[in-house]
């Protein structure tokens, strides 16, 4: 279950917001209960990169087994 400031990991590339598969962002909104999501992706020094609506299939929690990986945005 997903809840609001929850760190999700981004499921599918999105090439116009340029952010790839595997990025990490913040939930900051849930809607529908649960079928989408507001989520805040940013970069390490705290700029956002963008806020995004997405569908429940796009986005996963992280796990114990996720391993951050840094890429120039």
């Amino acid at each position: 279950m997903i809840c609001e400031l929850d760190t999700v990991i981004l499921l599918k590339d999105r090439p116009l917001e340029n952010l790839v598969k595997g990025g990490m962002g913040a939930v900051a909104m849930i809607h529908d209960g649960g079928k989408a999501f507001e989520v805040e992706f940013v970069t390490l020094a705290g700029d956002t990169l963008g806020v995004l609506t997405l569908t429940a299939d796009e986005i996963r929690p992280i796990s114990a087994r996720d391993v951050p990986h840094v890429r120039v945005a």
